[in-house]
C-alpha cells in the first residue's frame, strides 16, 4: 500500500528526467491532476492526459527540456507529508528561489500556486517546490 501518491508522483518525474525520458505514466487521482495543471500553467511540463483503465485511472506526463536537452525541472521536493503535516498562512507563503520556482499548495480554494494564493489571500498545505 502506497502512504504517500504525491511523493510518489514527483519521484516518477524526477527519475524519469535523469533517465532523459520524454513521457512517464503514473496511476491518477484528482490531487495528482491539480498538481500537474499547475505544473503545466508555471511552465514545468510540456502536458498531462488522463487515460482510463480498470482502476483508477492513468495520467500520461510529457516531460519538456530546453534547447540543449536538460530537463526544466531542476528541482522537485515534496513538503508537507502524511507523517509531517506543513501549513503556512497567507501571510506566510514561501517563495521558491526568490520567486523562480513555485509552491504548489492545498487550499480552501482548490490546490493553487504560491503566487495564486498571494492573490487570493488565502494559506494551506504546502504541496511540493518545484524550480
Amino acid at each position: 500500500m502506497m502512504t504517500d501518491p504525491i511523493a510518489d508522483l514527483l519521484s516518477r518525474i524526477r527519475n524519469a528526467q535523469t533517465a532523459r525520458h520524454d513521457i512517464v505514466s503514473a496511476p491518477a487521482s484528482n490531487m495528482k491532476k491539480a498538481v500537474l495543471a499547475i505544473l503545466k500553467q508555471e511552465g514545468f511540463i510540456e502536458d498531462f492526459n488522463f487515460k482510463a483503465n480498470e482502476h483508477q485511472g492513468e495520467l500520461n506526463i510529457t516531460l519538456k527540456y530546453d534547447k540543449s536537452g536538460d530537463p526544466i525541472i531542476l528541482g522537485i521536493k515534496r513538503v508537507s507529508r502524511p507523517g509531517r503535516r506543513r501549513y503556512v498562512g497567507r501571510k506566510d507563503i514561501p517563495k521558491v528561489l526568490g520567486g523562480l520556482g513555485v509552491a504548489v499548495l492545498s487550499t480552501s480554494r482548490g490546490v493553487i500556486s504560491d503566487r495564486d494564493a498571494r492573490k487570493l489571500g488565502v494559506g494551506g498545505e504546502v504541496v511540493a517546490y518545484v524550480w
